[in-house]
């Protein structure tokens, strides 16, 4: 038996006559509910009962067309009631609504709602770029809906900003740059003059807040998309869910579920079945000027440093490459260095120095028999998109975020 977990319990209680834009009051906060994807909800009808207005409404066989009490009532987790809680209050004129606390066991498939960000930023279709640049920096986010009054006009990604607004860096390459440089940037990329909607992806793709976590899965691993915004079925924007959205709340329920029909089948698979072997790699005293042409060609945008038996010794990013030289101040040489990293630029810059001098030594590894459940929680713990895969400390590959989609796609 799975363990209960902590809910909110919210009773309505109205009469049967109450209605809402022309509606059973009752019937029309059911539908709300079961728009914003609810667990689930109840209505009850009374035989007697009296509110605050000391009427008494009984469904004695004389008196059957009176106004008979009725009670709606709705378990969910306590922060969608809270933000629910509103929504009824705005609704009931006349009544009584009352939250408990509880605890409850769902025998419900793992579902969007339950995973998404509710808290979503969003932008105008007419708001300049700049500021979309600077609302996603700010708020450590990779996409942002744009929206046209109350309804979804597009998207915007960071692959956008890099396609149709030729920004020159990655997002989170931006935010390695001191500020005056980052508005180099900008200038550079031409964001003058341009608003959201001149290189939004629309129309955007969404998901309904009641789509299943699996179906939500083989979307994503099928489309190669890492970010849907989430809506109820009348088109409302609710959340937004990333691809490490779902990864984690997969890894959340393979070490809690005492049954995996919930679950994706490729759960069962290992590191070795999402192994990507073609990985740059060069000793600890290779020149910088050396490991950079292998980050511009390697779309893993990463080079592992091994030694004469292919041990890992460590690891360089191409952010690793950035912040040192930021580090050094020497804007001339931080700018060649993003013009070569985003293939501005024909001739790389000679760089001092040698791997040794920027690497990372912590890499978290796996093996390659490691259950793709547990590769999928060191992704998710660690904030990290690849991990590296090893035998007895020896490099076999990378597994990264959309091989390990992939593979739990996979029937």
């Amino acid at each position: 038996m799975r363990k209960p977990i902590d809910v909110k319990i919210l009773r309505v209680f109205v009469g049967e006559a109450a209605r809402h834009k022309g509606r059973p009051l009752y019937e029309a906060i059911v539908e709300e509910a079961r728009q914003r994807g609810m667990a689930g909800a109840s209505v009850y009808r009374g035989f007697m009962g009296f509110g605050a207005g000391s009427l008494l409404h009984t469904a004695k066989i004389l008196r059957l067309a009176e106004d008979l009490p009725v009670i709606v009532e709705i378990v969910d987790a306590p922060p969608r009631i809270e933000a629910f809680l509103p929504v009824v209050d705005a609704m009931v004129e006349e009544g009584s609504i009352v939250v408990q606390d509880g605890q409850a066991i769902f025998h419900l498939p793992l579902r969007i709602r339950d995973v998404m960000t509710e808290n979503v930023a969003t932008v105008d279709v007419r708001t300049p770029l700049t500021a979309v640049v600077d609302l996603l920096l700010r708020r450590e986010v990779k996409a942002v809906p744009v929206m046209e009054g109350k309804r979804i006009a597009g998207i915007i990604t960071g692959g956008d900003l890099l396609s149709r607004a030729r920004m020159p860096l990655r997002l989170d390459m931006q935010g390695q740059l001191p500020c005056e440089q980052r508005c180099e940037q900008d200038a550079a990329a031409g964001f003058a003059g341009l608003v959201a909607q001149d290189i939004m992806t629309s129309p955007a793709r969404t998901l309904n807040i009641k789509t299943d976590v699996v179906d939500a899965l083989k979307i994503m691993a099928g489309k190669n998309i890492k970010r849907l915004p989430v809506t109820a079925d009348d088109g409302t924007l609710l959340g937004i869910v990333s691809r490490t959205d779902v990864l984690a709340a997969i890894a959340r329920a393979s070490s809690v579920a005492g049954h995996l029909e919930i679950l994706p089948p490729g759960l069962h698979s290992t590191a070795r079945d999402a192994l990507f072997t073609d990985v740059p790699t060069a000793g600890p005293e290779t020149p910088l000027t050396d490991i950079l042409e292998q980050l511009v060609r390697s779309p893993l945008r990463r080079v592992v440093i091994v030694d004469a038996d292919r041990k890992i010794l460590g690891l360089v990013h191409d952010w690793d490459l950035l912040r040192s030289f930021v580090q050094k101040e020497s804007p001339g040489l931080v700018a060649r260095l993003v013009r070569a990293l985003t293939s501005q630029e024909q001739g790389l810059p000679a760089l001092e120095g040698t791997a040794r001098d920027v690497m990372t030594t912590n890499v978290i590894t796996a093996r390659p028999d490691t259950p793709l459940a547990e590769v999928i929680g060191v992704l998710v713990e660690k904030k990290i998109k690849r991990i590296v895969v090893a035998d007895d400390g020896r490099l076999l590959g990378i597994v990264d975020r959309d091989a390990v989609l992939k593979a739990l796609a996979r029937q």
